[in-house]
């Protein structure tokens, strides 16, 4: 065991315990150090931070599990989570993250990065904790802008030694077994059969949030913003969306062997996970040495040797990327200087050439010594986010940028790795990082403008470093980011359709929409999703329904956008776009995407149901309004009690719906559909009922109450996407077994 210091934290927190001491062990591994991360990558709080390649600075793995501490920050405050006790703090992440680590600490090892620590994340936006800069971009992930994590487990690999070491944390109030409790933990899993890979990542296409016009008009914005004197340099992204269904890990296993960088990085965050691949240090602290890293200066990698030569020299020659890179040094020697004991900065590397699987950059290394009285906070006070990843002035760029994205870049330039307790540090800065939620994967790839960018180049860069993340993620290449849509007889991409701000539709969600399912090119039950469409607009717009070939928007549509031989998701939306007081004028959008079947289904054989608390009684449920908040907030409630749907009640508690499905109730020779004042009709829900009545099922109409659903053989939820799927539990009480039945009939229902 190794004493911990007793010296008194300055800032006490209470409600949070400290490290009485550290266990440590060798500890011999059996099989590749990923292949450990795999055992635990599916447990939430699991950390694992990797080093590939045969770069310098990648010497350590390090993965950290059973986490005992867990801080998650948003701007204006900040959750610490000490086992079962949370104690929220109306501080910025920073000033929290500080308070912790004084008054957690630990000795160091000299031979280890860190005895213990946090491991995780600090996304890019956690620079309005640190500048009053305007918000106009929006945070459409709502994400936590800090997360980290204190393992009560450490493994450390050390790859120049092959030698690995086990950390294992006693804390305050522990008996006398609960270390070797923690270490049995462990190494029982780590000795018990290997858990086999997930299923592998499956996307959709990569759908950028700027069409290629809208990237090339920002790089000339920035220009004008460098020939005006606002601005040297600013660093210009486009995010990237695609659908995902599979395990994050495997995407992070996949990068890993294919593209081998200094800081790979993997964060299970619970609700959310963080893949990195990033080659680039942002700041690492030990024993009062400063060192950060910027990158700037790229060029793909050559298809014969002698291209690769060519692009090689011609990178460490271009003036230009010369510039971009010594800008940004006197910007991070200005940066850390703030904290670092005066004239003790110095650049002792310039326009270093690294080399990957697809990029060459210039790299440079910048190193002080950090002033007395000042620690790791104060450093990532005075530096963060990274200024290779900003621009310079770097106040006026993080404007610029926020003006010209649209969306918030979350962790995407912010930082991974770790701040031990022992005063150390080490991140990265968070580029080439996927973030996975809500069934999608998002990433950012960007560059550095400055006044002699050709907007064209820029935009192929952007490219060229997304290429490890769209091959992992199995998305198309990015060139075909934007979907076309059809709007009111006209194809355009879906950047360009529009509703005006102040309609009808938008302001009063006045509108409805049907979503269907396309199978090879074929509309399922596309004839009852017209006649259902066709209904909502006699009762909400009045008069004769759009006269439109449906079948041949659609066939159209499925073929521009390259889904004719997949499973594809066609939605048709009918709203108003006048302004209120106004004569209706409707607008029709079509829009078609990659159908991706829900984690549930595989994960659990059916979807987890929970009774929503809130009833709900409106004549709007007649129809699929634009109108929907409520059944997402049901459906978002369920998500948060660990389900998959929720079930709607009528307001006199019987039961209605679930929050996009029909259900159904079977028992012996019945089947029973749920009657209420005021529900969509469905329409697979129609195919099943006729499919139950030839298999020799009574069917009826009744008021059904959730006992009804409790006792069932059979409880199917339906909707136009999933076909017939079975409810396997229902407020965490187990339902009826799977008979067959369900996937017979979606059978039928796709085929028919």
């Amino acid at each position: 065991m190794t004493a911990v210091s007793e010296r008194p934290p300055s800032t006490p927190l209470r409600g949070v315990r400290t490290v009485t001491d550290v266990h440590r062990e060798p500890l011999r591994l059996d099989e590749p150090f990923e292949d450990v991360v795999r055992r635990f990558a599916h447990l939430p709080g699991t950390v694992a931070l990797l080093s590939g390649g045969e770069q310098d600075s990648a010497r350590h793995h390090v993965l950290g599990v059973d986490p005992w501490l867990t801080l998650r920050g948003h701007r204006t405050g900040t959750t610490i989570t000490d086992g079962d006790r949370a104690t929220e703090l109306a501080e910025d992440p920073f000033t929290a993250l500080q308070r912790v680590l004084e008054h957690v600490r630990v000795p160091g090892h000299p031979d280890l990065p860190l005895p213990a620590g946090l491991l995780g994340y600090l996304a890019y936006d956690l620079k309005d904790c640190l500048e009053d800069l305007p918000r106009t971009s929006v945070d459409d992930l709502g994400l936590p802008l800090l997360h980290l994590v204190a393992p009560s487990v450490l493994v450390v690999h050390d790859r120049h030694a092959d030698a690995t070491t086990l950390l294992v944390t006693g804390l305050e109030g522990d008996d006398d077994d609960a270390v070797a409790r923690r270490v049995a933990r462990f190494t029982d899993t780590l000795r018990g059969p290997a858990r086999p890979p997930g299923p592998a990542g499956t996307s959709g296409p990569a759908t950028s949030g700027l069409s290629r016009a809208e990237y090339l008009a920002a790089v000339e914005a920035v220009r004008a913003y460098i020939v005006e004197g606002d601005v040297y340099q600013v660093n210009m992204s486009q995010r990237f969306e695609a659908p995902f269904t599979g395990d994050p890990f495997e995407t992070f296993a996949t990068m890993y062997h294919a593209n081998p960088a200094a800081f790979f990085a993997y964060v299970e965050a619970g609700d959310h996970q963080v893949v990195s691949t990033s080659p680039e240090r942002f700041l690492r602290l030990r024993d009062g040495v400063v060192e950060t890293r910027p990158i700037k200066g790229t060029r793909p990698r050559g298809a014969t040797p002698a291209h690769d030569a060519d692009l090689r020299a011609e990178l460490l020659s271009s003036p230009k990327e010369d510039a971009e890179l010594s800008m940004i040094v006197d910007l991070l020697r200005n940066d850390i200087s703030r904290v670092c004991r005066a004239g003790s900065v110095d650049v002792t590397a310039h326009k270093r050439l690294e080399t990957y699987a697809n990029v060459h950059h210039l790299v440079s290394r910048v190193q002080g010594v950090l002033a007395p009285g000042c620690d790791a906070v104060d450093l990532l006070r005075a530096t963060f986010p990274g200024g290779s990843v900003t621009g310079c002035p770097k106040i006026r760029a993080m404007g610029v940028i926020d003006e010209l994205e649209p969306v918030r870049r979350h962790v995407y330039t912010g930082s991974i790795g770790y701040l031990g307790f022992d005063g150390s540090m080490d991140l990265s800065i968070a580029i080439r990082t996927a973030t996975f939620s809500g069934g999608r994967a998002v990433f950012s790839v960007g560059g550095g403008i400055v006044i002699d960018s050709d907007p064209a180049s820029e935009f192929e860069e952007t490219l060229h470093k997304g290429l490890t993340l769209t091959a992992a993620l199995h998305t198309s290449d990015a060139r075909a980011e934007v979907r076309t849509v059809w709007q009111d007889g006209r194809f355009l991409p879906a950047t360009e359709a529009s509703v005006p701000v102040e309609s009808e539709g938008l302001g009063y969600g006045y509108g409805f929409f049907e979503t269907l399912r396309v199978e090879a090119g074929r509309p399922v039950l596309l004839p009852a999703h017209v006649a259902r469409f066709e209904r909502a607009w006699r009762e909400l717009f009045g008069g004769t329904p759009p006269d439109v070939t449906w079948a041949d928007v659609i066939a159209r549509l499925v073929e521009r956008n390259g889904l004719t031989g997949v499973t594809a998701v066609v939605k048709i939306v009918a709203a108003a776009r006048n302004a209120p007081g106004t004569p209706l004028a409707p607008t029709l959008v079509v829009s078609a995407r990659r159908y991706v079947p829900r984690t549930a289904l595989s994960a659990h054989g059916g979807l987890r149901l929970r009774t929503y608390p809130h009833p709900r009684h409106t004549p709007l449920a007649d129809h699929k309004t634009l109108n929907h908040l409520y059944y997402k907030l049901a459906g978002d409630w369920a998500r948060r009690q660990d389900a998959d749907e929720a079930v709607v009640l009528n307001t006199d508690g019987t039961v209605s719906e679930t929050s996009s499905g029909t259900l159904c109730v079977v028992r012996g020779t019945r089947a029973l559909f749920p009657t209420s004042d005021h529900a969509l009709p469905g329409t697979t829900a129609g195919a099943v009922r006729r499919l139950l009545l030839d298999r020799g099922l009574r069917v009826e109409d009744r008021r059904t109450t959730v006992d009804d659903l409790r006792s069932a053989d059979e409880v199917l939820v339906m909707n136009a996407l999933m076909g017939a799927v079975r409810a396997v539990s229902l407020d965490g009480v187990a339902l009826g077994a799977d008979s067959g039945l369900s996937a017979a009939l979606t059978r039928a229902v796709l085929t028919g």
